[in-house]
């Protein structure tokens, strides 16, 4: 178990070491909040406008920052030899292979965090035609980001530590402090009851699209035990592409008891479970939990079932 928890946590810190990852988090958080800044005039929908693209860039980098370090935490490891020296231990592959995933689902977890923060504050942002711009909230998210970075310079130069790491934990530590602080206070700055005008039912929306990343993520891996970073995208973008569409083109058929239908659509990954865009726009006022446990439990067994698939390939894979 420690050696399991070793790898994992040697993982995670991995990752968020990559510059990509730290781009990434803070682009799409950046992306997240300047989606509430602009006038759509769009006919008093800007708010459900604006949730709907937050949730789709959450999901969209989380799906792009997986790829990325999965091949990152694996294909590059087996290419310049790492792999094989971590497995000339006492570390058996299908050990090294789960706690590999363990960290790249935390790394994920983190990234969604971050953007739930933007998204939350986004909700809170949004107007309509007759509204204006938060400029405070915009003022002290984007402040926040300023003194992450400059946090994660000072531990780079005077406590000689790596700047990208310490910069990816600050960005989690003062986007949190700064939605704290935007939460007590209105556009013009009067205080307000915490968190007035965010919505919350983004937050098991949220939990939703980590679901996704974690199959996502498992996808990854099982694809960067054999290929690298290219054609693991390649195949990654397919298999998105094909469960946005699963069941139009494969839920009909197995409905009419077609053969061929059902077998796809239990193997097919149906990313429509995980998107409760329309639950948002629908006025609804709670979310059913239930629905989320049963996600979860959907999430879990295809997670089980891709990495099966991950370590019987990894298990005949040759690394010297």
């Amino acid at each position: 178990m420690r050696q399991f928890i070793t790898i994992a946590s040697n993982a995670f810190m991995e990752l968020i070491r990559q510059p990509v990852f730290l781009l990434l988090m803070t682009a799409s958080a950046v992306f997240t909040i300047f989606l509430a800044t602009p006038y759509y005039f769009a006919f008093g929908d800007e708010p459900k406008l604006v949730k709907n693209s937050t949730m789709a860039v959450m999901l969209l980098a989380g799906m792009l920052g997986a790829v990325l370090s999965a091949s990152a935490s694996l294909a590059r490891e087996i290419r310049t030899g790492t792999a094989l020296a971590v497995l000339s231990k006492p570390v058996g592959r299908t050990q090294f292979l789960l706690a590999k995933y363990s960290g790249l689902v935390v790394a994920m977890a983190v990234l969604t965090y971050v953007n739930l923060i933007g998204v939350l504050l986004a909700s809170r942002m949004a107007f309509d035609a007759y509204g204006r711009t938060d400029i405070f909230a915009l003022g002290v998210f984007m402040l926040c980001l300023v003194l992450a970075y400059l946090l994660g310079g000072f531990s780079n130069f005077f406590l000689r530590r790596p700047f990208v790491s310490d910069a990816v934990l600050s960005v989690v530590l003062m986007v949190t402090v700064g939605f704290a602080v935007i939460s007590f206070y209105d556009k013009d700055l009067n205080p307000q009851a915490f968190a007035a005008g965010v919505d919350w039912r983004l937050v098991p929306a949220a939990l939703l699209v980590l679901f996704a990343l974690c199959i996502f993520a498992g996808l990854a891996l099982a694809c960067s035990t054999r290929l690298d970073i290219i054609p693991t995208l390649a195949i990654c973008t397919a298999f998105f592409l094909v469960g946005s569409m699963s069941d139009y083109l494969f839920g009909r058929p197995a409905a009419h008891g077609s053969w061929w239908g059902s077998i796809l659509y239990t193997v097919t990954p149906n990313w429509q479970l995980f998107w409760l865009a329309d639950a948002l726009d629908s006025g609804k006022t709670t979310y059913h939990w239930g629905y989320v446990g049963k996600v979860l439990l959907y999430a879990l067994g295809y997670v089980g079932a891709v990495l099966a698939v991950a370590v019987m390939l990894f298990q005949e894979r040759e690394l010297s």
